[in-house]
């Protein structure tokens, strides 16, 4: 398991990469960003996706799976799908 020092973070939150899904955030925090990756494209070698579904979910344990998501949404690539989960996650956590 890496340590802290070389774990992958973007706007300071960390993400976490399995297969499809990426979380965005701490799962000590109140909210954690589900990214997964719905469809991709071949850019001469690599995959670029193409259509990435982003959720905003409670980390509560006790809550059932369908009441976690509490915004959802889809874009076009990753990086806007990031922007925008930024954007949710900060908000997220700042609110009281």
């Amino acid at each position: 398991m890496a340590d802290k020092s070389t774990a992958l973070e973007y706007k300071g939150h960390p993400l976490r990469r399995k297969d499809n899904l990426i979380y965005f955030g701490s799962m000590e925090d109140k909210y954690i960003i589900q990214l997964q990756i719905m469809d991709t494209k071949k850019v001469k070698d690599l995959d670029v996706a193409t259509k990435v579904s982003v959720q905003l979910q409670l980390t509560d344990p006790a809550a059932k799976s369908r009441d976690r998501v509490v915004k959802k949404t889809e874009k076009d690539s990753l990086y806007a799908a990031l922007d925008v989960a930024n954007i949710w996650l900060e908000r997220a956590l700042t609110q009281r």
